[in-house]
């Protein structure tokens, strides 16, 4: 069956705001393909090309995307199928003003090294294998979404920071394999997508991943009157449910997880609220996903055989 190619080209945007006008409609259920640019535009090709600052454009998200009959109070299941590294490199940096050791003298700030894509991956038409070249070090390619969310309940948010929309949440799980469910604020949802990495650690410390563009495959589904309504992203990997939260500090993010977790244990177990509190010191755990944006990101895990998702 042919899916339909949404790109970049076709539209992208550097913020999620509560009125946004799709470039494509997606029928509920309908599959994708998206393609991304990397978060830099392409302006980085060479270990000589440096960021003096992070540009007011940043991590280009592909669409809106509409989904027909997605309204307020609904989910937005979004399946990811495969992400495919698309082109021959990749490019990990630092900036001014930016990252976990922005204040270490004895760390360059701007630096870049371009990632070669080797053994694999688009250099030698197969975008799925392969590794990337650090300085002579092979990385595997596990390709990350970076950017990834919906329309605003009201704010506008910049690409680059992450909230209860979604957008900036650079978690590793957000890959081939994992279905991300997203609260719906406005009509037809809005999905926008971009600033993929062939690789990256948890955490991002020094503010990027190797950047780089990828075609995504992606499975757009409504869900309507949820028994449980999440009010910030939820990631179904297949091994394990992880809710997902932003905020101002570390605490706060992993307190927001958290309680977003106790909500789906208590639903799926019965348990009171004191029980799920209990269980979640006992199974799966916190994860860190960036502490370099404007707000930082976490995630509680809990491994499938303990918790189904009731939708």
């Amino acid at each position: 069956m042919t899916r339909e190619t949404v790109t970049h080209r076709d539209g992208h945007v550097y913020e999620f705001g509560p009125a946004m006008d799709p470039v494509y409609e997606a029928a509920d259920g309908e599959s994708l393909t998206i393609e991304t640019v990397d978060s830099l535009n392409g302006e980085i090709q060479a270990d000589s090309d440096l960021l003096d600052e992070i540009p007011e454009e940043v991590n280009a998200a592909t669409g809106p995307i509409a989904v027909a009959g997605a309204s307020p109070g609904d989910l937005l299941a979004v399946e990811i199928e495969d992400v495919r590294v698309a082109e021959d490199r990749g490019r990990v940096l630092t900036a001014p003003g930016f990252g976990l050791r922005q204040d270490d003298p004895e760390i360059d700030h701007p630096a870049t090294r371009i990632t070669e894509v080797a053994g694999g991956g688009a250099a030698d038409g197969d975008a799925r294998g392969g590794a990337i070249d650090f300085e002579g070090i092979d990385v595997p390619i596990e390709p990350v979404i970076g950017t990834i969310g919906v329309a605003t309940g009201g704010e506008t948010i910049s690409t680059l920071t992450p909230d209860d929309h979604g957008g900036n949440l650079d978690t590793t799980d957000v890959t081939g394999g994992t279905t991300v469910y997203f609260p719906v604020f406005q009509e037809g949802a809005m999905l926008a997508m971009g600033d993929a990495k062939a690789a990256m650690a948890d955490g991002e410390m020094c503010g990027t991943g190797a950047e780089i563009a990828v075609e995504i495959d992606a499975t757009l589904s409504v869900i309507e009157d949820p028994a449980v309504s999440p009010d910030r992203p939820l990631l179904d990997t297949g091994d394990a449910v992880k809710t997902v939260a932003s905020a101002a500090t570390l605490e706060e993010a992993v307190e927001l997880a958290n309680g977003d977790m106790l909500d789906l244990l208590a639903h799926h177990h019965g348990f009171s609220r004191t029980e799920a509190y209990l269980f979640s010191s006992l199974a799966g755990g916190l994860e860190i996903s960036q502490v370099v944006d404007p707000q930082v990101t976490a995630r509680n895990a809990v491994p499938s055989e303990y918790l189904s998702l009731p939708f």
